[in-house]
């Protein structure tokens, strides 16, 4: 018999990084992702792990940098502005080739902003928020599933290729109920790691560093880290494209928009209308593939919503190259669709 639970988004965020091992968590509270504080503040110690609510966020990146190094499965969480105060720890995670998770639940900004749903971290997490050529890979659930399944995907990735990776989610997701199938994960105990420093003891002497000794050295730390990067974007692009046969147009959305636009797109279809929907998972890598894909099939206009002024437009206008038209619709500052309100953007950019 499956285990279904009634559970909110930021909820299920922890309980997904718990099946996936992660037994530390540090961070600085803030609103709207304290609802995964409070459940990690509970549930971590009661699996033999270590919460600590640090001081600032800038001192919750940099204790996740320490529990990397070690060798454990960790994870810290902020939004808006305690994520931009972030970008120091997440510069250094890469160059010391760390494996983390960062959970960003957007709220409106810039500024402070308020505590609104916005998707406003766009840009700031698939572009970085620190120095240098660093990348982390972005993931953008969907769904309170998505956010169970995803977190427990970022740690593999994380490990898999030694890289911060982060959780895109937003107040909608993050506060929503929706049942969640716990069954569809196994529990499962990380793999010791041989480089994690805990100690010399008897050993050779092990050593992170997150600044080279050298130029030439950093030269080649870049270097390792565009291959790095290279197959990452080769192998991790992730997408789900519905009701494309046929389709002139094409709704490209994200996150809490995706399922919004959803359902403007299915009454757009029951009017006759050639619509599909494009979705993309992993927002780094952007799934290029995919919109090419879509370009190659015939499909000319797209349509990109999303909740801010114009971000995500960026990635798919790169990876189309000019080829198509490319239509943005996207209101900031805490804006929340209406289904409706897509339908009469569909109506209007559909030929």
């Amino acid at each position: 018999m499956s285990t279904k639970i009634l559970m909110r988004g930021n909820e299920a965020v922890g309980e997904g990084a718990l099946r996936a091992g992660c037994r530390f968590f540090f961070g600085y509270p803030i609103t709207p992702q304290n609802e995964l504080f409070e459940f990690m503040a509970t549930r971590l110690p009661q699996c033999g792990g270590t919460f600590l609510q640090s001081e600032s966020e800038l001192a919750g990146i940099h204790m996740i940098l320490g529990a990397a190094a070690g060798g454990v499965r960790c994870m810290t969480s902020s939004s808006g502005p305690g994520f931009t105060l972030m970008g120091e720890g997440l510069t250094a995670l890469a160059a010391a080739r760390l494996p983390a998770v960062v959970v960003c639940v957007s709220r409106a900004g810039p500024g402070l902003g308020r505590i609104a749903s916005a998707q406003s971290d766009y840009r700031l997490s698939t572009r970085g928020g620190g120095h240098g050529d660093y990348q982390c890979i972005v993931l953008g659930p969907g769904s309170a599933q998505e956010l169970y399944e995803l977190t427990y995907l970022a740690f593999e990735l994380a490990d898999r290729y030694s890289t911060p990776v982060i959780v895109l989610s937003d107040a909608i997701l993050g506060q929503m109920m929706e049942p969640v199938e716990l069954d569809t994960l196994p529990v499962i105990d990380p793999p010791e790691k041989e480089w994690a420093v805990r100690g010399k003891g008897k050993n050779p002497r092990k050593v992170i560093k997150v600044a080279p000794h050298t130029d030439q050295e950093l030269v080649e730390w870049n270097r390792h880290l565009k291959k790095k990067y290279e197959l990452i974007r080769e192998k991790e692009q992730r997408y789900e494209a519905q009701d494309i046969d046929g389709a002139s147009l094409v709704v490209v959305a994200f996150g809490s928009t995706s399922r919004i636009a959803q359902d403007a797109v299915m009454q757009a279809r029951e009017e006759g209308l050639a619509v599909g929907l494009f979705r993309p998972i992993s927002l780094w890598p952007f799934p290029e593939k995919g919109m090419k894909e879509l370009r190659q099939a015939g499909i000319e206009r797209f349509l990109v919503v999303e909740a801010n002024n114009g971000q995500m437009i960026e990635d798919v206008r790169l990876a189309l190259c000019g080829s198509a038209e490319v239509i943005q619709y996207g209101v900031g500052g805490g804006h929340i669709f209406a289904p409706d309100e897509i339908y009469e953007q569909i109506k209007m950019a559909v030929r």
